[in-house]
């Protein structure tokens, strides 16, 4: 087990999070309540952890010194932050589709895709997310980045890219590292 010492404090725990304008925060035995634009989000949180709200700033004080409340101390910072950025600005992922062949298209509640199988692969898209498909890039958004990431890896694994041609599913952002293929003599 490792010893955390008064250098390995969290700095995100110690911070003030301050609450955006027209952005509301209620916090009731443990669950913490955001409300914004874009949505409302709840999370049940432990009681070591004590969240106070004064005005437009949330604090976080630790109940015990013990080494689980300071991993939780910045853990909750940062997830409290998250849930504020989230119900005023929705989280954006975006998948892009390679392939010959291959496509997405959203139809209703589904995701419908065409990865190179001999059968349609079909994906329900959670009732809190929206989900958009525009030449073969799927746009997934909605106000929990827990929801969107999760959702996102899920599509994902349907097809992973795969390290020759590129072929399947993958990250705007990420880079795929090629292998060279087979030499012909």
């Amino acid at each position: 087990m490792v010893q955390l010492t008064k250098s390995a404090m969290s700095r995100i725990g110690k911070k003030p999070i301050t609450i955006p304008e027209k952005t509301e925060v209620t916090n009731s035995a443990g669950v913490l309540t955001v409300k914004g634009s874009a949505g409302t989000l709840t999370r049940t949180f432990r009681t070591d952890i004590a969240i106070k709200i004064d005005g437009k700033t949330i604090t976080l004080e630790k109940k015990n010194n013990n080494p689980e409340n300071e991993a939780l101390w910045g853990t909750y910072a940062s997830h409290i932050g998250n849930m504020l950025v989230g119900v005023t600005t929705p989280f954006v992922k975006k998948l892009i589709v390679e392939g010959i062949g291959f496509k997405a298209d959203v139809k209703g509640d589904e995701i419908n895709m065409s990865l190179g199988f001999s059968h349609p692969v079909k994906v329900k898209i959670p009732k809190d997310l929206k989900v958009t498909s525009e030449k073969n890039i799927i746009t997934i958004s909605g106000s929990d980045i827990e929801k969107v990431g999760q959702f996102a890896a899920y599509v994902r694994s349907m097809k992973k890219p795969e390290p020759y041609k590129g072929k399947g599913i993958r990250y705007e952002t990420e880079v795929i590292r090629r292998k060279q293929g087979k030499k012909t003599a």
